[in-house]
């Protein structure tokens, strides 16, 4: 994995990741604490007044999939 998209990211902050690929009236409700801890890293922004994830973000979730797949076997 490379650096760019190798994050050790908390259970908190891989399931907001996957809940920001759904639509926004769908999401359940975000933790600002994680919603700043990845605003930090690059991976979350807003549009407007609706938090997405970035494309560094997409990335990240990608890639950590399968390290996500690892832990839970």
């Amino acid at each position: 994995m490379d650096a760019e998209t190798d994050y050790e990211l908390s259970p908190d902050q891989w399931e907001m990741l996957k809940t920001l690929r759904l639509p926004a009236q769908e999401r359940r409700r975000a933790s600002p604490l994680v919603l700043a801890e990845l605003m930090s890293l690059g991976l979350v922004a807003f549009n407007g007044d609706v938090t997405v994830i970035t494309p560094k973000g997409r990335k990240v979730l990608v890639r950590g999939s399968e390290k996500l797949l690892d832990l839970a076997a």
